[in-house]
């Protein structure tokens, strides 16, 4: 039971690396980004996760954005796919 509990919790330590290493280089992707990629990359990145269907999300978060008027519709279709390529580092 003890060795059970210890390899779960190797298990639990390596996979928080793993997403620490991926958030590192996901920012790191980001920061290289034009401003409006930017802002998309912010909108949407604490809401992936591994499971996460990135097109879906992505509606979901710059839909608002689009319709408030913080980002034209033009800009975000524009600048989508680059910040869909740093976000698809957090997965």
């Amino acid at each position: 039971m003890i060795r059970f509990a210890a390899g779960c919790c190797f298990l639990v330590v390596a996979s928080c690396v793993a997403f620490a290493a991926d958030r590192v280089a996901a920012d790191a992707c980001a920061a290289k980004l034009t401003p409006d990629a930017k802002s998309l990359y912010d909108a949407v990145a604490p809401h992936v996760t591994p499971q996460t269907d990135l097109e879906d999300i992505m509606t979901a978060k710059i839909a608002p954005l689009v319709i408030f008027g913080y980002i034209s519709r033009r800009a975000a279709e524009e600048h989508a796919p680059a910040a869909a390529e740093c976000l698809k580092l957090l997965m």
